[in-house]
């Protein structure tokens, strides 16, 4: 079970930006996560990899924490909104929950619940 200190410490780290340090920090060597009902993807080296070319893809990104953090013993929810600058320049925005599993302080399963729709207006 993490601690609220590791969780906000995990959280803010997201809302840096630093999305790539968060899952080299926080995941677990063999994590694995999950898009909606998407095929998982597994090991934290994969997912850094795959993060910082979705990173890579745009001009930048913006993110914010909507809401508490929410903790009950090896779970924690929290509920996000993206702002992602394409090249083209243009904004586009996604809000999503992310839904975690932890072993001890480190983020074993991540599965991340949106509407795809958000990406495409």
């Amino acid at each position: 079970m993490p601690s609220l200190k590791t969780l906000q410490a995990f959280a803010d780290t997201v809302e840096s930006n630093d999305h790539v340090g968060a899952i080299r920090n926080f995941y677990t060597a063999d994590a694995r996560t999950q898009e909606n009902d998407g095929e998982w993807r597994v090991g934290r080296e994969a997912l850094a990899a795959r993060e910082a070319a979705v990173l890579a893809a745009v001009s930048g990104v913006k993110t914010m924490r909507l809401g508490p953090l929410l903790l009950d013993g090896d779970h924690s929810a929290i509920c996000w909104r993206f702002e992602f600058t394409g090249k083209d320049g243009k904004v586009r925005s996604m809000e999503e929950v992310a839904w975690q599993t932890w072993r001890g302080e480190e983020l074993v399963e991540e599965r991340f619940f949106y509407d795809p729709q958000q990406m495409a207006r």
